[in-house]
């Protein structure tokens, strides 16, 4: 059973192990089965994937054996290694290497360890820059890009235009090559393609006569082109192609957003290209995934690059440790990663100690946050959870990124923790992968809001004309939206423009939706009015697709679900208080009773008021209203909310509409979570993300906690340790 062909006969093993329970189970072949292809959904993971990237070449010195041997030691069942050094697999020219590579892969299949490869197409060799400068990012003249036309120099990683021929030939060569050497290797289960990419702002000219010929294809002709741009602003409609000015300098808003959606199928394209390049000359049990570099990119279309994926995978790391671990990052990924395809995903990459790129933040993890944090993962759907990295780098600019191993390379506490973590994964992996999660409250997510508000954003630091940064975004409302939900312990879905049907979900949150067609304003009106229930901010149905304004009255195709009309806005200098504090937030902090930022002046036609403004002049306008439309319910945030008036708010909808109960009386640490596993029983995963312990009360149908073999009783009690969890699968 070390063979990864014999991974039917590993699961087939597990599930009879597990018919014994989880006291009497034993570890399952580390492994993937998967249809030939690799580009199919329909992986079988025997039990849950737990390592860490391994760079041998990175070491001061020979160590290898002493490596396998602590990871083995420690229960790790899987590496990922080979992306980052194009370098050593090709160090000149043609002249291709894999012993230094063969004899790590050696290494870790005799000690039973999987290995995923990586495509190593991120960070180009020295030769190739030397010999092919044109294949560095030309990148554009704007300010969030680094200034006047900017040519990439070498040094960094991720400097390249990846639509350059040139650049094109080396990474298939050097693919065919690598993949093709190890497609019967039994202990390569996968194929990560490149590493967190992106488009690179690159702006070269290959990558400008593209996006041309996109547009040709698009519009047709330029006058059209003209006229869906409003390009007679400033006289620059165009009447030839030839005439089309680069990106550097546009002001038309279109220009703007078809450009960020060609920065978008260039990543995808390329992908794309990867994908089918592995997936020629891979074995048919190997998969094909990338490690995307935290969802909700702007110039990444994560939902259509994983239609190429057997299975996607994210770099989660969460910011806050220590005081401020509570898990909510990490959900908020995995809830995007988990839409992407509705099944499970993978962890490439997440904290092992503390992270950065300088000394300046350095909190490394509290004892039991670490385990805490890959259970964290699992309860959201992750099949696998691997640490960036096995070893602390002694130089260059991730030395202060930490590894398991510090920069001693001793084992340590983060080693001790992961080796508890790893072995009771031995024994309940089987019983915790492949957790199928079903929720009933979504999230409409536009990557095409997002990069329109920001070319025209509603807040800024500065004052008018500065151009400053920001202070409250597209990206801010969807992450205090979630964390609202988070905080209440409701689990939730992304959906996407493109989705056709929201109808297996009982409420849609839709944030800040600038930018959509009238057929995608009309599938939330056709929701609503067949029962469906909505959570509407601000800015949703103000642009159509090509970011010019509708040119009928506000919030137009949504007039008649919403319930009222606007002709006005205004920005807030300051907070605004509700009147009457209607959603009961304001009794310790009076500051939580509070909107800012932006305020449309709604006028009710068929909805009624559920709060106003506590002010002369605005107070004569709603702030809040709810409508009634068909056999559901529209409700309307005319503002940017407080955190704490956002959960009021979504806690309100939960209760009318039936989605609130036990979980939302738990304690304010105490964050659960649901899904079913492979044996069809229900799991619960009940999570302390304080310091201190406490109780809580455990409302379903009696089970057991697999991580101490307890019997827990319908309507038990819980005690939670710091930082522990409880995992508790139902009996029948």
């Amino acid at each position: 059973m070390g063979d990864w062909c014999k991974g039917f006969w590993s699961l087939l093993t597990a599930v009879v192990l597990l018919a014994g329970g989880a006291a009497g189970a034993q570890q399952a072949e580390p492994g993937v089965s998967a249809p030939s292809g690799s580009g199919s959904p329909a992986l079988d993971f025997p039990t849950v994937l737990y390592g860490a990237a391994y760079y041998h070449e990175y070491m001061p010195y020979e160590r290898l054996d002493k490596d396998v041997a602590l990871m083995k030691a420690a229960g790790l069942n899987v590496v990922r290694m080979g992306e980052s050094t194009w370098s050593l697999w090709e160090p000149e020219d043609g002249q291709f290497e894999y012993a230094w590579m063969d004899r790590v892969v050696q290494a870790m299949g005799k000690a039973g360890i999987k290995v995923i490869l990586g495509t190593p197409t991120y960070s180009i060799p020295a030769w190739m820059a030397h010999q092919h400068p044109e294949i560095l990012a030309r990148r554009m003249n704007d300010s969030r890009f680094g200034g006047p036309g900017i040519d990439n120099s070498y040094g960094m990683r991720q400097n390249m235009d990846t639509d350059s021929p040139a650049y094109r030939f080396y990474a298939e060569r050097l693919i065919r090559h690598i993949v093709a050497h190890y497609k019967d290797n039994p202990t390569v289960i996968g194929w990560q393609l490149d590493n967190e990419t992106s488009s690179y702002d690159a702006a070269n000219p290959d990558v400008f006569i593209g996006f041309q010929h996109h547009l040709e294809k698009k519009f047709g002709t330029p006058e059209a082109l003209s006229k869906t741009w409003f390009l007679n602003y400033w006289g620059e409609n165009l009447h030839t192609w030839e005439d089309l000015p680069t990106r550097d300098g546009a002001q038309s808003t279109g220009y703007k957003l078809e450009w960020s959606r060609w920065s978008q199928m260039r990543v995808t394209d390329f992908l794309h290209w990867q994908a089918g390049l592995v997936r020629e000359a891979a074995g048919p049990n190997q998969f094909v995934t990338t490690d995307f570099g935290g969802m909700m990119r702007r110039d990444v279309n994560e939902e259509a690059i994983a239609q190429d994926l057997g299975i996607p995978a994210d770099n989660i790391y969460h910011w806050a440790a220590q005081e401020h671990f509570d898990g909510a990052t990490q959900s908020a990924q995995a809830d995007f990663a988990r839409s992407l395809k509705h099944s499970n995903f993978l962890v490439t990459e997440t904290n092992a100690q503390s992270t950065d790129w300088t000394s300046a933040h350095q909190y490394p993890p509290y004892d039991g946050q670490l385990r805490e944090d890959v259970y964290t993962h699992l309860a959201n759907g992750a099949n696998m959870v691997e640490y960036w990295h096995w070893a602390s780098i002694p130089a260059n600019q991730e030395t202060y990124w930490k590894g398991i191993l510090s920069h001693d390379l001793e084992p340590n506490r983060a080693y001790a923790e992961m080796s508890r973590t790893a072995h009771e994964l031995q024994r309940i992996g089987p019983h915790l992968v492949g957790l199928q999660i079903h929720n009933q409250v979504a999230i409409l997510w536009s990557r095409d809001s997002l990069n329109a508000i920001g070319f025209m954003p509603f807040t800024s630091s500065g004052p008018q004309w500065s151009f400053a940064p920001p202070t409250g975004d597209y990206a801010s409302l969807v992450n205090q939206i979630h964390k609202s939900l988070y905080s209440l312990n409701v689990g939730c879905d992304f959906v996407f423009p493109t989705t056709q049907d929201f109808s297996a979900y009982k409420l849609l949150i839709v944030p800040a939706l600038y930018i959509a067609d009238d057929a995608l304003l009309q599938r939330i009106a056709d929701y609503v009015k067949n029962g469906g229930h909505v959570v509407m901010t601000f800015k949703s149905g103000f642009a159509n697709e090509n970011s010019a304004v509708r040119w009928v009255r506000a919030p137009g195709p949504l007039r008649e679900a919403a319930g009222f009309s606007y002709q006005e806005f205004s920005n807030l200098e300051h907070p605004l208080a509700l009147k009457g504090d209607p959603f009961h937030v304001g009794t310790a902090d009076p500051t939580a009773n509070q909107v800012q930022y932006w305020a449309e002046f709604l006028m009710p036609e068929h909805a009624r008021t559920l709060a106003s403004y506590d002010h002369p002049f605005f107070g004569r306008w709603p702030a809040i209203t709810e409508n009634e439309y068909g056999a559901g319910t529209l409700l309307y945030e005319g503002t940017y909310l407080s955190s704490e008036l956002q959960t009021a708010v979504l806690r309100r909808t939960l209760e009318q509409i039936g989605l609130a109960g036990p979980d939302q009386q738990l304690p304010a640490a105490v964050h659960v979570t649901h899904g079913v596993n492979r044996l069809g029983r229900r799991v619960h995963y009940y999570f302390n993300y304080s310091g201190g312990e406490v109780k809580a009360s455990y409302a379903y149908a009696a089970g057991t906690n697999l991580l101490d073999g307890k019997a827990v009783g319908m309507n038990g009690a819980l005690t939670l340790a710091p930082w522990d969890v409880a995992i508790v699968e139902e009996s029948r």
